[in-house]
């Protein structure tokens, strides 16, 4: 993984969390990058971006009080993602990640390949979310 690969994934990352950054040009960013992928794990607050050859950068991301629920509410997850598309007045991502967490969400996978994100819960319960056409 190269320097510029670090500094996009890292960018991209912070902003996510100061909402400079959509997730649309959030995910062109780390294609142009060479991505193929993130995975965001809510329980341990880290996220980590893949490389098609396997390499991996993990990154630290915002601390979180709120513990995630043990049971899985698809129908607050979708709510919150409708909310993140929209760009809701009042949206950040520290609101949706401590809303899905509420719902039962303890991370989920974006797949750049796939067109696709993977809610999953600890259950093992899973939502699929297409990316916008």
């Amino acid at each position: 993984m190269d320097t510029n690969q670090r500094a996009t994934a890292q960018r991209c990352l912070e902003s996510a969390e100061n909402g400079t950054m959509t997730f649309p040009q959030i995910v062109g960013a780390l294609i142009e990058a060479g991505f193929d992928g993130y995975l965001v794990d809510l329980r341990r607050g880290q996220t980590t971006y893949y490389l098609p050859s396997g390499e991996a950068l993990e990154l630290p991301t915002h601390d979180s009080a709120v513990a995630v629920a043990a049971r899985f509410d698809t129908g607050v997850i979708q709510t919150a993602i409708r909310e993140a598309q929209a760009l809701v007045p009042g949206y950040s991502y520290r609101g949706f990640c401590d809303k899905v967490k509420h719902a039962g969400c303890a991370g989920y996978l974006v797949s750049f390949l796939g067109r696709r994100v993977l809610y999953f819960g600890r259950s093992a319960e899973t939502h699929v979310e297409h990316f916008p056409r």
